[in-house]
């Protein structure tokens, strides 16, 4: 077994690097995607006794790290971009938002006897998750103290019913664009096409000052949330790290520093391998089959109420689904289905409204987390 603190951070990065290299060098790998991938192995390492049930490395990791992560992820969310997202892509994400909140609560109120005293804080986290991605999954999971048993079958849970809903969205367009009106095409500018890629593929430029200045700042902004938390015991401190976090965002010069999309989703996904290490196969056997059933009811509603009111607002198909997605899976995944649909003129607005997603996740998952407490 691998106990010592140094080997052991080392296997974890170890299988955070493998996890991204195979996502982008092997189609079946990006189909599962990075994050399922790490969480995977994690749990191989834990049910072959590979790695030990506790560790300081854990604890470094699941604090002051992913809270770093959360920081460097909202510093890429600049507001004011929001104008260009449209008032359409951006009026088909807040209905999506307001199904998967809907989805929640019918879930809760289908399956919650299952989780007698854990029920409020699924509904939270399935709410925050799928507002706007991974971030918020984690940001409501702590803040509500989900267990850590439970939080690995909902991480699983989660991560393979997004996949399926990728799958979905794109063929929903296909098969319901004749109900919707036609999708309106975006004019380019001197007739030149737009190209987009996925910025989690970008070939990122650092200078030491610039990742200086991200992991110096991101510190701070912890700092901050904590102590203020420590004044106000009743909220919790995720709410002051999420909004101290976009007020700094928001500042020109933290705007121009490059990378920090990058860095939080790496440091987000070393929290994943721990969590996938918390995946032991007996204890998941216990309550996952209910929390799969949970997560999908959270899905199932989310889509059904967003496209029914898309159809009666005359959203066209192509928004609507690059919306789901954008709050199912977050901004990544909204790019890949705008390109994916060869509707590129939509990969923008669909990430803006994706990282509008990572602010609004954690304040619409906490709220119904504790409204149903």
């Amino acid at each position: 077994m691998i106990e010592d603190p140094l080997a052991l951070a080392t296997v974890i990065v170890g299988i955070t690097a493998l996890s991204f290299w195979l996502a982008r060098a092997f189609g079946w790998a990006a189909k599962l995607g990075a994050s399922l991938l790490v969480i995977m192995f994690g749990a191989v390492l834990a049910n072959l006794d590979l790695v030990p049930v506790s560790s300081s490395v854990y604890s470094l990791i699941g604090g002051p790290i992913t809270s770093v992560a959360i920081v460097w992820l909202l510093f890429a969310v600049d507001l004011r971009d929001l104008k260009v997202a449209g008032p359409r892509m951006l009026g088909a994400f807040l209905i999506a938002v307001a199904a998967t909140a809907l989805g929640a609560l019918t879930a809760f109120a289908l399956l919650g006897h299952f989780f007698p005293e854990h029920g409020w804080q699924l509904a939270g986290v399935m709410t925050g998750t799928y507002s706007g991605g991974s971030l918020n999954f984690v940001s409501v999971g702590r803040a509500v103290g989900l267990s850590g048993t439970l939080f690995a079958a909902a991480t699983a849970a989660d991560n393979l019913v997004t996949g399926i809903w990728v799958g979905a969205t794109l063929l929903l367009p296909v098969w319901l664009g004749r109900f919707y009106v036609a999708p309106p095409r975006v004019d380019r500018e001197n007739g030149e096409e737009v190209h987009v890629g996925d910025p989690m593929q970008a070939s990122v430029g650092f200078r030491v000052l610039d990742m200086l200045a991200l992991g110096g700042l991101a510190l701070l902004v912890v700092l901050a949330a904590e102590r203020t938390a420590a004044l106000t015991p009743a909220v919790p401190s995720v709410i002051w790290l999420t909004t101290y976090a976009l007020i700094v965002a928001q500042l020109p010069p933290v705007r121009a520093l490059p990378g920090a999309l990058q860095l939080g989703t790496l440091a987000l996904h070393l929290f994943f391998a721990v969590i996938g290490i918390g995946s032991r196969v007996d204890q998941i056997l216990e309550v996952g089959i209910q929390v799969f059933y949970f997560t999908a009811i959270v899905v199932a509603v989310h889509g059904l109420l967003l496209f029914v009111v898309a159809r009666f607002v005359r959203l066209d198909v192509e928004t609507t689904a690059i919306a789901s997605q954008a709050s199912i899976g977050g901004p990544s995944t909204a790019i890949a289905l705008a390109v994916a649909r060869k509707r590129p003129e939509l990969a923008l607005p669909g990430a803006m409204v994706g990282l509008l997603g990572y602010a609004l996740g954690t304040y619409a998952g906490i709220a119904v987390a504790f409204a149903l407490k």
